[in-house]
């Protein structure tokens, strides 16, 4: 990756990564850039690591742009408050957080620092350094959203989980089974061993079988494939049931199909939570919630670390380390 140097931590200035045009892992450039200034109710956070999720390099090859912003992707963070904005309550100076500030408006999270509402951070969970908790806002609160927010998840109810190895789907797998669910995932063979350590009852290998023709009454889908999954996924269901999608927007046809067996579905789009994530706070530090690393990058090597993670086939999260 080709960019400026400078001192870290100078005054005023920081480093970053940006594209300056929408492409390739290779548009990725080391920048330097103005050190923000938190508002009112904001805190500026010293980013200790960034976490990678699918929505960044998607931003980054212009293929999604859900809203206004600017050229520095990246929204999961964790580190270290280093001042905060007028009316500022919940922290201090020397306060350790983690949050997914500002999504899904870029607020630049692969950089040294970022400013965003003090409310859009929780305390970072103790036991945790700061790579795995950048690991866990965006696709932890994703999870949270839509098993317990939306599908209502309750005990004993049967819950299909599609790339369930992924930053997503191995967060759901977990969040299901605390919630005393029956946990159904799908993936690739290799990775089978990886989510019944999770607490999966049942692996399905999607690469050999058809899941559709395997399942039945199921309670709740979480569909973070999209595409022609969909058809498949609401076959599955029982009357009643939840299929909630997460990378595609339903098709019309599909949501007159789950409407007519009483099925509840729709997109769903992650939002910043407090709330949420001192719920994953708690599971983490309760022992029943880990998130799973998969490879560490420097921030100088983002490029590289949006080239693996457009492959598919890693297992949990990939993460920045920046300070």
């Amino acid at each position: 990756m080709a960019g400026t140097t400078g001192a870290v931590g100078a005054a005023g200035v920081m480093l970053a990564v940006a594209f300056a045009e929408p492409g390739g892992p290779e548009v990725l450039r080391l920048v330097e850039r103005e050190r923000p200034v938190p508002g009112p109710t904001e805190i500026l956070v010293r980013v200790h690591a960034a976490g990678i999720n699918p929505i960044d390099w998607k931003t980054r090859a212009g293929v999604v742009r859900l809203a206004p912003g600017g050229d520095v992707p990246g929204w999961d963070v964790s580190g270290v408050v280093a001042a905060v904005g007028l009316g500022v309550t919940l922290f201090r100076p020397g306060d350790e957080v983690y949050g997914m500030p500002g999504f899904p408006r870029l607020v630049g999270g692969y950089a040294e620092y970022v400013a965003a509402p003090a409310r859009h951070f929780a305390p970072k969970p103790v036991g945790l350094d700061h790579v795995a908790a950048a690991a866990l806002p965006l696709a932890g609160l994703t999870a949270w959203q839509a098993l317990v927010d939306t599908a209502e998840l309750q005990f004993g109810q049967r819950v299909l989980v599609h790339a369930a190895a992924g930053g997503v789907g191995h967060l759901a797998v977990q969040l299901a089974k605390a919630r005393g669910a029956y946990v159904i995932g799908t993936a690739r063979a290799e990775k089978h061993a990886f989510l019944r350590e999770l607490g999966a009852d049942e692996v399905i290998d999607y690469t050999a079988v058809d899941f559709a023709a395997m399942l039945s009454d199921v309670d709740v889908v979480i569909d973070s494939v999209g595409g022609n999954y969909q058809e498949g996924s609401l076959s599955v269901l029982r009357d009643g049931g939840t299929l909630i999608t997460l990378p595609t927007v339903e098709t019309s046809a599909l949501a007159a199909a789950a409407a007519a067996r009483g099925i509840r579905s729709g997109f769903l789009l992650v939002e910043p939570d407090r709330h949420g994530l001192l719920a994953l706070t708690d599971l983490v530090e309760s022992g029943r919630l880990r998130v799973h690393v998969d490879a560490v990058f420097p921030l100088a090597e983002a490029a590289r670390a949006h080239t693996l993670g457009e492959t598919g086939r890693t297992k949990g999260k990939l993460v920045l380390k920046v300070a």
